[in-house]
């Protein structure tokens, strides 16, 4: 055998194992979400789907390096990134239901299994197709030093993580304020965007794919659908659209909302002077 066709094995068994690790990982995000939602309509609650899809990240991302014999410092860093994202952010949002007792967006869907189940299986392919750059990567044999792309997507990762951190933080600490009872938020980095929580997980998920792209080849460049589809989902369909429908309801007529909608951002910030 020639030391072509050995390559060519080789790059066809490693074909096959990253197709492996990928279908695994699809099979087992699915599973826990059908669990979920067994759970959560025998129960009729929507109180652990936030906390249940965050905690799927963070599965996935260590069984990706696993099942795929990820070692390298890159895949490492990117397992980690994806942890401190799942960690902060679903412990935050199971926080706030947990206060509020209740999540808007099921108010008409906790009580129908079938639709119940939509919900938690689109959860599933959010799962997947945001965490597929990182499942690529950890499937990854083949390693490439440390450069430029990594570089510049992990300094994009930590602006998006503190960017939404901070925003979560200063709109929690707004609502718990008995003086701001039915007032809306324009302050802190809510001035510059009226949703920069939803800026910071973009760039976060985009930060990601650049610094993963780096071990890239042919199609896996395709995985690009994965910031597309963040932004995509918070921008045109489960999370801008919602908010800015009710705030209008609540707000639409108050003169200062309509000033703050005139001149902030919907999603992408520029500095006021």
């Amino acid at each position: 055998m020639t030391d072509r066709q050995i390559a060519a094995v080789l790059a066809g068994l490693q074909d096959l194992i990253m197709g492996s690790t990928l279908v695994k990982c699809a099979v087992t995000d699915l599973g826990i979400q059908w669990a979920g939602w067994a759970v959560a309509a025998a129960l009729r609650t929507e109180k652990f789907y936030d906390l249940a899809g965050s905690g799927t990240f963070i599965l996935l991302a260590h069984l990706s390096r696993i099942w795929g014999g990820a070692s390298h410092a890159r895949q490492k860093l990117q397992t980690g990134f994806v942890t401190a994202w799942g960690l902060r952010l679903g412990t935050f949002l199971f926080m706030r239901i947990l206060k509020d007792g209740h999540d808007r967006r099921f108010n008409s869907v906790r009580d129908s299994p079938g639709t119940f189940f939509v919900y938690w299986t689109v959860q599933a392919l959010w799962v997947f197709m945001t965490l597929l750059p990182t499942l690529m990567l950890n499937s990854e044999k083949r390693d490439v030093p440390l450069g430029t792309r990594d570089y510049i997507g992990w300094t994009l990762w930590g602006l998006g993580f503190a960017t939404e951190a901070i925003a979560d933080q200063q709109k929690w600490f707004f609502k718990r304020d008995p003086d701001n009872a039915g007032k809306f938020i324009q302050s802190g980095l809510w001035a510059y965007s009226r949703h920069p929580n939803y800026f910071g997980e973009i760039l976060q998920w985009s930060g990601l794919w650049l610094s993963a792209s780096s071990v890239m080849q042919g199609p896996q460049y395709l995985s690009v659908a994965s910031p597309l589809f963040v932004w995509f989902l918070l921008r045109y369909v489960s999370g801008i659209p919602i908010l800015e429908k009710q705030a209008m309801k609540k707000w639409g007529s108050d003169p200062g909302f309509q000033s703050y909608i005139k001149n902030t951002p919907l999603l992408w910030p520029w500095p006021k002077f």
